[in-house]
């Protein structure tokens, strides 16, 4: 699936570079079969959260949110890590393991030829993933038959969501079992149809709000996301850090007052001391590049599964 060209955006909570272009490969479903598991129904469960949608109606609570609200109230801080969907014939089993060894929710790229966002890492993740033939049709495939016991958000960019349809697109993603949908190069201002679509069809749509976001616009975003918010840790593209900016614990304290619903802070964040840090004033934690060098570097599921044991220890030691 090749997506028109479109005028790249801004990630929709502030200003990010924008990766170089990347060509894709030829189509091929993606990932090994895998049984549907009970768990992964996407529709909203009809439970309504504290902050009112446009125009005064409650926001209904769908299986993403009330699935990390459950787990955050119940005292425990959240892990989120990143997998590239096609990075390797594995990949899938991956997004097991790392279910298994801890996460409270998986994230799974679907790679994309233009990754405005992310950088180095997960860019060399993509284009490995396309080279091998993957495409949005057979990632979506792949985990609807795949069993995983925690939900699952698909991160990808509005090129791709544009050439399927948003609703289209928002329906095959609820088919699969998929909980929510990270689209970082989709504005606030032009996110009405999708969002719409979304809604309908069960998917929540996380927002991301960065340090820069002015505190008007982040008390927009926080009540339009669904799901968590997305509180970008640092200015800048994904990537590791040799240290954990400052604005990683500025932008989750920033949000505190303006939502209820699950804060977790990606970017920047690497080692299960930086994150244990990050949940002193989030609800939990993303981490993406770390986890993907270690999957381009060949350490398969259970290197995967290795890591975020150590990301949970190290959070859970410190909460």
């Amino acid at each position: 699936m090749r997506a028109p060209t479109r005028p790249a955006r801004q990630p929709a909570g502030g200003a990010a570079s924008a990766g170089p272009e990347r060509a894709a490969g030829p189509e091929r479903a993606a990932g090994p079969e895998r049984a549907a598991g009970p768990e992964r129904a996407a529709g909203p469960e009809g439970a309504a959260g504290p902050e009112g949608a446009p125009g005064g109606a409650a926001t209904p609570v769908g299986v993403l949110e009330a699935h990390l609200r459950r787990r955050r109230d119940g005292g425990r801080k959240l892990l989120i890590p990143y997998v590239t969907a096609g990075i390797g014939d594995d990949w899938v089993t991956v997004v097991q393991a790392v279910a298994a060894a801890g996460a409270d929710a998986v994230e799974v790229g679907i790679p994309f030829s233009d990754p405005m966002i992310d950088g180095p890492t997960i860019q060399a993740a993509s284009l490995r993933a396309l080279e091998r033939g993957t495409t949005p049709a057979g990632v979506v495939a792949a985990l609807a038959r795949a069993d995983v016991p925690v939900p699952v958000a698909v991160m990808t960019y509005y090129n791709l969501v544009f050439r399927a349809g948003d609703e289209r697109f928002a329906a095959e993603l609820a088919d699969a079992g998929v909980a929510g949908a990270i689209i970082p190069d989709l504005p606030l201002e032009e996110a009405g149809p999708w969002c719409a679509a979304a809604d309908r069809a069960g998917v929540e749509t996380v927002l991301l709000v960065a340090p820069s976001t002015p505190e008007a616009r982040a008390g927009e975003l926080c009540r339009r996301a669904r799901g968590f918010v997305y509180a970008v840790g640092v200015m800048g593209v994904t990537g590791e850090r040799a240290t954990l900016a400052s604005t990683a614990g500025d932008v989750a304290r920033r949000l505190r007052p303006l939502t209820d619903k699950p804060v977790c802070v990606g970017i920047g964040v690497s080692t299960p001391e930086q994150a244990a840090a990050v949940c002193a004033d989030a609800d939990g934690v993303v981490v993406g590049s770390a986890l993907v060098r270690r999957l381009l570097d060949g350490a398969g599921a259970e290197g995967a599964a290795r890591f975020v044991a150590e990301l949970r220890a190290g959070i859970d030691a410190a909460s």
